[in-house]
């Protein structure tokens, strides 16, 4: 079998991985609100000095003196300072810069109040210089630094209508879709049949027009082409003539990157011009998620025994460091739990539970058979779980989305969690299983 590694060309893990930490930071900033205008975000862009924004907090300190409501001043005043004192713990701005948010927010129950504080440097070059304070985080730059660097451009153009879309990293986002009803090529008429004929291409050209038009509308900003490339699809001539005609913005006709034949209209034209230009768009997220599932997927139709599949059977074969690639949904929401019998010498064991299974004050699990209870050890996400301890196991991680087809599949049909085997290993061994499984726990009847 070829590698996982080779076939997909997802080879940045690292940069994969802070992308996956961002997305759930950004969750968790969205999420949080505070009382007042107390929540402080604050960015320095490489190479700017930190005694600059250290001036600016205390001058913002001053202003924040004015603030008539106590309650809210002295929020804002114990955020600027905690602000200040976080960035006397650099020197200098790191080489990709620096992001601060820092702030009092409510609790999850909506009553209490905890402050919360986050220091990091970005995973890439952040160059903006930002200072807010209000009642919610500014996240927009951090998703800035979720976008690939190229968006690509669609039309799928045929008799029926035309889609415009774009594809940007692994995010498809359709911009405007316009129907038409055209008139059809046929052979009456008599001597009317010119006039039938000039009336069908007059319609034909207005229809292109159109096209043509809303393409600059969608694909224009600021007199300039806001794609990489464009991809013209359709399942006639009308992509071919769009192309070559006059009226076609010549600022889009240079990003033409591709044109395809396609056997369908609208969106689903659109994820077929997707698969159709893959050669073209080979380091876009969404091409690369697709082409390393379509090979996951082609291995477990061959009944390789180098796949594994579902978080259960995938966990063993990754503990016993047999993965050699292990992908998983984003948003998977299991639970690795570790137990322990108080009363016994036996090493620990570990489940796996849904998020929603879980108590998330539980101290010990109680086993439903003999009443023993067991010591909880330690309880942590399994996605977090596994970027901590990937390289452990001498395993690769990726992290994949469900926006594509087969993403979808992989994410609700196959438990969302899989991997590419180093060597064939037999997730039950039959010589010995049950005696090996004897004291396994199940986590949908050992518990109550």
């Amino acid at each position: 079998m070829v590698s996982p590694l080779a076939s997909s060309g997802l080879s940045e893990v690292d940069d994969n991985i802070e992308k996956y930490r961002i997305k759930k930071m950004l969750k968790n900033l969205e999420e949080a609100k505070g009382n007042g205008t107390s929540m402080i975000s604050l960015i320095i862009p490489p190479g700017e000095q930190i005694a600059k924004m250290q001036k600016k907090l205390i001058d913002e300190g001053g202003k924040a003196s004015n603030i008539k409501s106590r309650v809210n001043r002295q929020s804002v005043e114990a955020a600027i300072t905690s602000t200040r004192e976080r960035l006397k713990l650099y020197s200098k701005t790191p080489t990709n810069g620096l992001v601060i948010y820092c702030g009092t927010v409510f609790s999850e129950d909506g009553r209490s109040e905890k402050k919360y504080t986050i220091d990091f440097e970005p995973f890439k070059p952040i160059n903006r210089s930002l200072y807010y304070c209000g009642e919610r985080f500014d996240v927009e730059p951090l998703k800035e630094l979720l976008e690939d660097d190229k968006k690509f451009g669609f039309i799928v153009v045929d008799g029926n209508g035309a889609l415009f879309a774009t594809l940007q990293g692994s995010s498809k986002s359709i911009l405007q879709v316009i129907k038409v009803d055209l008139p059809k090529k046929h052979g009456r008429g008599g001597q009317s049949a010119l006039r039938f004929a000039r009336l069908r291409e007059e319609k034909r050209h207005n229809y292109l027009r159109k096209v043509a038009e809303i393409a600059v509308q969608c694909f224009i900003t600021n007199d300039r082409a806001n794609v990489a490339g464009l991809v013209l699809a359709g399942s006639a001539d009308f992509k071919t003539r769009l192309s070559q005609s006059g009226i076609f913005d010549p600022r889009l006709a240079e990003k033409i990157v591709k044109i395809v034949d396609v056997s369908y209209g609208f969106e689903n034209g659109f994820n077929q011009a997707i698969t159709l230009s893959e050669d073209t768009l080979g380091n876009v997220k969404y091409v690369q998620e697709k082409k390393l599932i379509t090979k996951f997927f082609e291995e477990i139709n061959l009944d390789s025994p180098k796949i594994v599949f579902g978080v259960e059977d995938t966990m063993k074969m990754f503990e016993m460091s047999a993965v050699e690639l292990i992908i998983v949904w984003e948003n998977l929401e299991y639970i690795r739990v570790t137990l322990k019998n108080p009363e016994a010498e036996e090493s620990a064991t570990v489940i796996y539970l849904r998020k929603d299974a879980l108590p998330t004050d539980a101290k010990t699990y109680k086993d439903s058979k003999t009443g023993t209870e067991y010591e909880v050890i330690e309880v942590a996400p399994l996605n977090e779980w596994l970027i901590d301890n990937f390289r452990k196991f001498g395993a690769k991680l990726q992290f994949v989305s469900d926006k594509s087809q087969e993403g979808f599949q992989f994410a609700k049909g196959f438990g969302g969690c899989g991997g590419f085997l180093r060597y064939s290993v037999s997730t039950f061994d039959e010589a010995g299983s049950n005696e090996n499984n004897e004291g396994d726990f199940d986590p949908e009847t050992d518990f109550i």
